[in-house]
């Protein structure tokens, strides 16, 4: 499933952050995530917004049929790399929105440059995008989904998202291989649970020591033929979701690789 983990906003909406007077707590690692904004996209997407499983807005697109094999990416940039999952793989691709039933963090204070925005993003981490909470999220609607009697479920994740899928991929997981890219909050011991086929895509911006650490231990584990990574030094953390400036002729053309690799990933292990 191609989960919408990946964006941590859409609107510009006010959101509930509780505010603390105390030393902040740093749930976000990644800089760049927190310091690099959005760019727009003039890009319109193929698909529509429903309401699936316990989800009131979920996107969708791909072939209307229900399938043998499903993804589950709201940024242009995310869906318009669902849009390209979706053709090329002739599959269902489905990007909840794992916030509800609260907002996203407001893009007008994105990036956060008081120390009481810089705090609120940080809160934000621990709360609504908490990770270990999303991880049950993601995990429940990759059973839905094989409930509706799809045998074979995907999953990605960009930037935040990539540490709910890398949680979400152990013992248990209804899916049967996932890949991130960018990830934040990146750590070498997540991919020590791995029980199916991985792919990991990183930027200039992930920390190198676990990047090697987790490719390392791709190499030796039961999927290491399936498995599969790339650094794209050149690149910015979120050059592939809502950072990539698709008007810029080196991301681009590293955009449409990363999801070149991601199709063929998952055509080879679902």
């Amino acid at each position: 499933m191609i989960t919408r983990l990946r964006t941590l906003f859409h609107h510009p909406r006010t959101t509930r952050v509780p505010m603390s007077t105390s030393a902040p707590l740093i749930h976000n690692t990644n800089k760049a995530c927190c310091t690099i904004p959005p760019v727009q996209s003039d890009y319109t997407p193929k698909g529509t917004f429903k309401s699936y499983a316990s989800f009131n807005k979920v996107y969708r697109t791909g072939p209307s049929e229900c399938a043998d094999k499903a993804m589950s990416a709201y940024f242009p940039q995310t869906q318009q790399g669902a849009d390209i999952i979706a053709s090329t793989l002739n599959t269902p691709v489905y990007m909840p929105d794992f916030f509800e039933p609260d907002p996203p963090f407001p893009y007008s204070k994105y990036p956060p440059k008081t120390e009481e925005d810089k705090q609120a993003i940080q809160e934000f981490f621990g709360g609504t995008a908490n990770p270990s909470k999303t991880v049950k999220k993601l995990v429940a609607f990759g059973k839905f989904l094989k409930s509706q009697g799809v045998k074979n479920v995907g999953v990605y994740g960009f930037c935040w998202g990539g540490k709910v899928v890398i949680s979400s991929s152990g013992k248990d997981t209804p899916f049967s291989s996932a890949a991130i890219v960018h990830p934040a909050m990146l750590s070498g011991e997540d991919a020590k649970e791995l029980v199916i086929p991985f792919a990991l895509y990183v930027s200039k911006d992930e920390p190198v020591d676990e990047y090697n650490a987790i490719v390392d231990i791709l190499s030796k584990n039961a999927y290491a033929s399936k498995n599969d990574h790339k650094s794209y030094d050149n690149m910015f953390h979120g050059w592939a979701a809502a950072r990539g400036d698709l008007k810029d002729t080196e991301n681009k053309k590293e955009y449409e690789d990363v999801y070149e690799r991601l199709v063929n990933f998952f055509k080879n292990t679902l």
